[in-house]
């Protein structure tokens, strides 16, 4: 029988909008597959709250100092030293310069280093040293998809069998309640929205790669030519994510495409709100430059909710025949992508039906299967 593990994993991000997905989910993953090896989970005293209910050999460590300070390259590795893990798990690359071995990191995109947004060279040079350093000290490397192992693979300029392809999955309750009728709880969440017309759905952060003021010049487009259909007269794009505020060139888009009354910003919302949201959307656009794996298409997809989505990145890898594809980097494109989701019924229904079968594909127990196994490997070395 194998010996019993003492498993580390950094959760101070489980309240982000992505990478807490991925925290959370696993987490639970694990709890349900694995009741030998022991697990320590690090994160501050305030997020016990965000942490699922989970058996004994799962236990939660405080620590409050976040993973950008610059004294944490020092502190997080001394204070896991305290620990004593067989094995850490940094669940994003901001591993520590410092950081103890061996330890697994999960690699969801590169985005930092492929999209500078306004960093200077001397703090780009510092990023991507960080960067490769923890990739190359890492005993193994979680790739959450074949196009992210091969953007790795090529920033290390070696392949390694020390990098694994690990896919994400959606969240549990999408897939549980993706079929639901409506219920009284949507029709409040509604309300208290003021959401009374069709609409267009994004969903997630709105850095610059994720292509947004094209996606608003897009929507500007279909909704003008749409503006004497019985329906979609007054379709609306609904934004949830990042505040408007912190980004100037998506406020331009919006003003240049003279549909400020038709764009709404809802900031980050709850899970069950978001699902509610994906529910009643016409369509979900994803006009995304740069993907790691691409996580809110096939939410929406196991919503019931047909998807647009680019033809670059891993979003085909990941999306495969169940979405429109569209080049992200003609609005033009996108805007046929839109229209044709909308207004072809048989493509459709057909989207509908095989995206609930696409996100159905992906499982956070075989996720966290493999990852176990990731972890055996790695502490056995």
């Amino acid at each position: 029988m194998a010996s019993q593990l003492h498993i580390v994993i950094d959760a101070r991000r489980i309240r982000d909008f992505g990478i807490g997905t991925y925290i959370r989910n696993l987490i639970r993953a694990l709890a349900a597959l694995d009741q030998s090896n022991r697990y320590t989970l690090v994160a501050a005293e305030d997020d016990a709250g965000a942490l699922p209910e989970l058996p004994s050999n799962f236990r939660h460590a405080k620590y409050s100092r976040n993973d950008l300070a610059t004294f944490d390259h020092l502190a997080f590795p001394i204070y896991l030293r305290g620990l004593s893990p067989d094995l850490v798990h940094i669940p994003l690359n901001r591993v520590p310069l410092l950081m103890m071995r061996p330890y697994v990191v999960t690699i969801h995109d590169m985005a930092n280093l492929f999209y500078e947004e306004g960093r200077s060279g001397f703090r780009m040079q510092l990023r991507r040293f960080r960067f490769r350093r923890g990739l190359e000290r890492a005993t193994r490397v979680i790739a959450v998809s074949d196009s992210t192992r091969r953007d790795v693979e090529s920033f290390l300029g070696e392949s390694s069998s020390r990098i694994r392809r690990v896919y994400n999955a959606p969240d549990p309750d999408f897939l549980a309640h993706g079929a639901d009728a409506e219920t009284e709880e949507q029709r409040l969440i509604l309300e208290r929205y003021q959401i009374q017309y069709p609409y267009l759905l994004y969903a997630g952060n709105i850095r610059r790669h994720k292509n947004i003021p094209r996606l608003v010049e897009a929507f500007a487009v279909v909704r003008d030519q749409l503006k004497t259909h019985e329906h979609y007269k007054d379709l609306r794009l609904v934004i949830i994510g990042d505040t408007i505020s912190l980004f100037p060139s998506v406020r331009q888009a919006v003003i240049k495409s003279r549909a400020e009354h038709a764009v709404r910003f809802l900031g980050f919302v709850p899970a069950e709100t978001l699902r509610c949201f994906y529910q009643h959307a016409a369509a979900f656009v994803f006009p995304s430059r740069y993907e790691g794996f691409g996580l809110p298409p096939i939410e929406a997809m196991a919503c019931g909710t047909p998807v647009v989505t680019s033809n670059v990145s891993s979003l085909p890898e990941v999306v495969g025949d169940a979405a429109e594809l569209v080049n992200p980097e003609n609005v033009f494109d996108i805007a046929r992508g839109i229209k044709e989701v909308l207004l072809n019924e048989q493509r459709r229904a057909d989207l509908i039906l095989r995206g609930r079968e696409q996100a159905a594909r992906y499982s956070w127990e075989r996720t966290a299967r493999q990852v176990l196994q990731i972890y055996r490997e790695a502490a056995a070395e």
